[in-house]
Order: C-alpha cells, then structure tokens, then sequence
C-alpha cells in the first residue's frame, strides 16, 4: 500500500486541494487504511472523471482505488460480470467484448471505475431505456466506516443511499452487474440536423424510444431562430446482419471477420501548457458552425466503432488541457417532464451571454432510479462545458441554479464544483434520509470529501 502527499483536483482542474493518496492493493489494506485515515476522513476515489470536488479530502485521505482492479467471474451465458470496484469500464469493455456483452450504462468516457459508475449513478445516452447504472448493480460489498464489510443488496436502503451517494456511505470494494447483450462491436446510427432548440426537442420526444441511445450536440452560441441548433446522434448496437451491408463502413471486411473486436484509437496529448483563452466564442463558435455544416440533414444505418460513437474524446489524453491551467467547469441540470419553458429560457440566456460551451449535450431522461442523491429525474438534461476563467461565469451559473430550482430540477453532484448548499434540499428531496443514515452509520464522518463539507451532506 503507496501513500504520498500530493495535491488532488478533479477532471476540470479547479481548486486542487492537497490529501494523503491511499493506494490499498488488497481488501485487507483497504480495511486498514479506513482504520487509519486519521480526524479528516477519507474518500474513494477512482480514475478522476468528477469534474470538481466530488473525490478530494483537503488534509484529510484519498483513497486510490485503481489498484483493485480485477475481474473475478463472468457468467457467459446469464450475463453477469463480478469484478472489483477499481476495474474501469474500458477494461471490462475489452474483456466482456469478445463474449457478446456490453456494459449496460456508460457516460461520455469510458475511463471510470465500477466503483465510480456506482457512487455518481452515471447516467448515458440510453436513459430514457436503460435508466442510470444502478438499476443494473444486483449487488455490492461495501467497507463501512466501522472497518466491517457488507454485502448490500439492491432494495435496501444502504443500496439506495450508495448509488448517487458520491462515496460518502463507505468504500465500494466488489459490484456484481448485468449485463447488454450485443452482436458486434459496432453502432448502427442515425444522424439529423435541428433547426432549434423547438424543433430539437420535438424530434426526441416523437421519436426517441425507437433508439436506446439518443444524444444532440447543441451550438449554444447560435442566436436568434437559430438558438439552440443541434445535430442530433442516435444509435443502437449493430446486429451482425448489418455487416453484410457495402459500403456502411470503412474496415468492412475486417468487421465481418471479426465483429466484436473492439478497438480505441490514441491521439497525440495537448501539451501540458497552453495559452489561456484558447477556447473563446470566436474558436468554439468557428468549430460549432464545421460541426453543424458538416452534419448531414438526415442520415440512417451508419455503422460507428463504439469508441467513435460513445466516447470521441477518450483518443486524445489528457483532452482536459485545452482549456489552459485555470481549467474547465461543467455545468449539468435536469429539468422535469412539463418543464420545457425553463430549459427554453436558459438555452436563451446561455446563447445571449455568449458562452462558449464546448460541447454542450441534451439528453432526455427517463423513469427516476430509488438512489436517494441520484441525478435524473424523468425530463430534459444538458451539460456545459465552460471555461473557469470565463468573466462573470459564477453570476451566470448562481442565476442557473435559481432557475432550475425553481423548475423542480437538480444540478448533477458528480460535476459540481460550485454549488451553493441552501439550494440543495430544494433539489434533492431524500437529502434529509441521506444525512440521516449517514450520521446513523457514521457518526464520526470517517467518509468526508470537499464535496461533502461544501454542501453539508452530513447530518446537519
């Protein structure tokens, strides 16, 4: 077991706060490390995909949970994997590939841990079929802050409270998960172009449940009948039968003698200093008018490599480098079904202040899983990109927050990095069981993050 001293930040790199990083490599050194983590606490932590504070314990402990990282069993035939927490959905796509299966939620990165999935409750572009990653976790052995190890079985209140709990119930150390049968590797997409925001929305609610996967990528600094333009990516997995279809795919040949091969294509790092202000409305604006130009007007029955459909960013490291050393916020709400005139008015304050989102993403959610903190809720979600430096961005975002209580929605905690406490119960209506059972199975808040100190997600 590793520990060093070291400054801890999340994926947008903002207010890096320092920790002890905890590094077990068995079950045994995890037990000892909770034991040991001193009057500060200790928070999980996997492959740092929280965009903010989510996985950082200023003075306190990290626990590094990549080191436990194994596949232990692989049910071929009722589609069920048991693995450990600190196993990332990249490694479980290679190995559950080749056996017909997939994993049954991932996020716009593959690089997060089973753990992670579990803590956030990540949520995908097939929400609105699938729902978030828990209603697929039939169980998991979670470390509590008494150094004892339970098997939680989903149902159950300690269930409910770890997925979306955000590490803040104990340390996550096995998860048994189904699975998504598939035929190939590849996705059979379509893609159209949206006028607006009007006619975007229309689109996904006419014709969404034909497709599991639904994503729009929408151009924020469009203006006047063109706010809240997009191109709209939806997709299912390919049967094999697609194969045999000329010309839908380069590498053709390649894909039917081998169709559930998986491959990841690695793209040179941004260097690790670039000039501030790269991404500014003049950039992001040029490349969201390529991107909408370039889309077709209505196009069906392509084939996309996985990693080409659910995670373009994964090929280039470190892509979080773009938006210079001040770093990246990423602002995501929901907004209920029936609640479309909120999201209409801060698409329209968003384009008017000219925020130069890059990417900016609305999905539709579908039925609310129990998980007393988990983000969606039955509506309409969208997911900025912003860079930290942006002039009068915290004012903007504070006027957001205001707006989307008031419309019943919730901002997603994963992402967070700058919300204000006292709008929290507003958003989350399980808050006050969540601190309840928490001061019930740890009363001395042996499991803390910045995160939780910032929000006050311990009892009160």
């Amino acid at each position: 077991m590793s520990v060093d001293t070291v400054p801890v930040t999340g994926w947008g790199r903002t207010a890096p706060t320092a920790a002890r990083l905890i590094r077990p490599l068995s079950y045994e050194e995890a037990v000892a490390a909770v034991r040991g983590c001193g009057a500060r606490g200790g928070i999980p932590r996997g492959l740092g995909r929280a965009y903010g504070d989510a996985a950082q314990n200023a003075g306190g402990a990290v626990f590094d949970m990549t080191g436990l990282n194994r596949v232990h069993a692989i049910d071929a035939e009722g589609g069920t994997v048991l693995c450990d927490a600190g196993v990332s959905l990249q490694r479980l796509m290679e190995v559950l590939l080749t056996l017909g299966w997939f994993v049954p939620v991932t996020p716009g990165t593959r690089y997060v841990t089973v753990g992670g999935a579990i803590g956030a409750d990540i949520h995908g572009g097939n929400h609105h079929v699938s729902g978030s990653f828990s209603r697929h976790v039939l169980s998991f052995e979670l470390l509590t802050a008494d150094g004892e190890i339970r098997t939680v079985r989903r149902g159950t209140p300690l269930f409910d409270a770890t997925t979306g709990g955000m590490g803040l119930t104990g340390m996550i150390l096995t998860a048994t998960v189904q699975l998504q049968p598939v035929e190939t590797s590849l996705m059979s997409v379509d893609t159209e172009r949206a006028r607006d925001l009007d006619d975007l929305m229309a689109r996904l609610t006419a014709t969404d449940h034909q497709y599991r996967y639904s994503v729009a990528r929408v151009d924020l600094l469009a203006r006047g009948a063109a706010t809240g333009r997009a191109v709209l990516t939806r997709g299912d997995h390919a049967p094999l039968d697609a194969l045999e279809t000329p010309g839908l795919l380069a590498g053709g040949t390649r894909a039917r003698r081998d169709p559930l091969a998986f491959g990841t294509p690695r793209f040179p790092a941004p260097p690790g200093f670039l000039p501030e202000g790269l991404l500014n409305r003049t950039t992001v604006g040029l490349f969201n008018e390529l991107w909408y130009r370039k889309a077709p007007r209505a196009r069906t029955g392509r084939l996309q490599r996985i990693s080409a459909f659910f995670h373009p960013f994964d090929g280039v490291p470190h892509w979080n480098r773009i938006y210079g050393r001040g770093g990246l916020v990423q602002y995501q709400f929901v907004v209920g079904q029936g609640q479309e005139e909120a999201l209409r008015r801060i698409v329209r304050r968003v384009s008017e202040q000219r925020c130069p989102s890059f990417p900016a993403v609305l999905k539709r959610f579908g039925d609310a899983d129990p998980g007393w903190l988990s983000f969606p809720v039955p509506g309409w979600t969208l997911a900025l990109d912003i860079p930290a430096g942006l002039p009068g961005l915290g004012a903007l975002l504070d006027e957001l927050d205001e707006e989307v209580a008031m419309a019943g929605g919730r901002v997603y905690l994963a992402k967070d990095s700058r919300l204000r406490p006292e709008l929290l119960t507003a958003m989350y209506p399980r808050l006050d069981d969540f601190r309840a059972l928490r001061a019930e199975l740890d009363p001395r808040g042996v499991f803390t993050s910045d995160l939780s100190r910032r929000l006050t997600l311990q009892a009160l």
